[in-house]
């Protein structure tokens, strides 16, 4: 499976995309973490559906605060690593 979440709040500046691939790394998950110029964290992961739901309902506890966050799921594009950006 292929997750991608969109997390909104105070999630830039609080290590939050560090936590989020020490989360997804731990899942055996790949993919990234990238701040958007808007203030949100976007969360690309690719591995079984198992771990990206576990990832999904950790986002919404990760540091700094988090308002909401927006899911899309799709068949995974071939991720290696997990990278911070």
């Amino acid at each position: 499976m292929r997750l991608t979440a969109f997390v909104k709040g105070q999630v830039q500046g609080v290590g939050f995309r560090w936590w989020t691939r020490a989360r997804a790394l731990e899942l055996g998950l790949q993919g990234t973490a990238t701040n958007l110029a808007d203030g949100r964290v976007e969360v690309v992961a690719e591995g079984s559906e198992a771990a990206c739901r576990a990832l999904l309902s950790q986002l919404a506890h990760g540091p700094g605060r988090v308002d909401f966050v927006a899911d899309r799921w799709g068949a995974p594009r071939g991720e290696q690593g997990f990278l911070e950006r």
